[in-house]
């Protein structure tokens, strides 16, 4: 079953199949169930076609989701960028964004930089 262009689960609650789309986590979904007056017991593939306009609609009426939710953030951040706000420098610079630290850690955004040192003894050489 596709919904906005996305494959979602058939074996799977609707409200947790819903959480597959990118902007819909998992309170949304079931706050999109309820508004759609489906069962939330029900699978995703015992949905009709009915059922999946209702959802269809209540999502594009009222959330951003998807490439558009995605296009968004993107324009955000470029904004950031190019104001040179603190969050875009950080963006430019390709380090943590929302004040984590960076003496230890944050390998994942710099990128996998081992720089360790030895022991710091020197070995003696085997005569």
């Amino acid at each position: 079953m596709r919904i906005v262009g996305v494959n979602i689960p058939d074996n799977k609650k609707v409200s947790i199949a819903l959480a597959y789309l990118y902007g819909i986590g998992r309170a949304r979904a079931e706050r999109i169930v309820v508004e759609s007056k489906i069962d939330a017991k029900k699978l995703a593939k015992e949905l009709t076609q009915e059922d999946i306009n209702k959802i269809q609609s209540i999502m594009e009426k009222n959330f951003k989701i998807e490439g558009e939710l995605r296009q968004v953030i993107k324009h955000n951040i470029a904004r950031m960028k190019e104001i040179k706000a603190y969050r875009g420098v950080r963006h430019l610079r390709r380090l943590p964004v929302r004040g984590q630290r960076t003496k230890t850690n944050s390998r994942s955004v710099r990128g996998n930089v081992r720089k360790t040192a030895g022991s710091g003894k020197r070995k003696v050489e085997l005569k």
